[in-house]
């Protein structure tokens, strides 16, 4: 049974930081292409950031570049998302994704709340 289980989100002020993670099971971890999403209720969710599989090659949303950081422990079989300097507007659910040929995963998401 494969599973995606994020932790770390939570409250902080403006300025703050979280460090997400994405522990996995089920799946050969090192295979899987990984990116976190976002979604703030009753918008379209957002590609925050994006792995492949030798964790050399990242992307990110034009407006976290620069604060965030992706990374993978593929030891750990884990996705992390080190958020730095964050604002209201980083406010949202974030998810996780791996995905590998016809092997597409989701986790269940985590609440990141910005606000003095």
């Amino acid at each position: 049974q494969v599973q995606l289980v994020e932790s770390g989100g939570g409250f902080v002020q403006p300025g703050g930081s979280l460090r997400l993670s994405c522990a996995t099971s089920g799946i050969t971890f090192s295979w899987y292409r990984l990116t976190w999403y976002r979604q703030v209720p009753g918008e379209e969710r957002e590609e925050v950031a994006g792995i492949r599989r030798n964790g050399t090659s990242t992307t990110y949303l034009d407006s976290v570049k620069g604060r965030f950081t992706i990374s993978r422990d593929n030891a750990k079989e884990t996705l992390y998302l080190q958020m730095n300097s964050l604002k209201p507007e980083d406010t949202a659910v974030y998810s996780c994704r791996a995905r590998f040929g016809a092997g597409d995963y989701w986790g269940q998401g985590t609440q990141v709340t910005v606000s003095s």
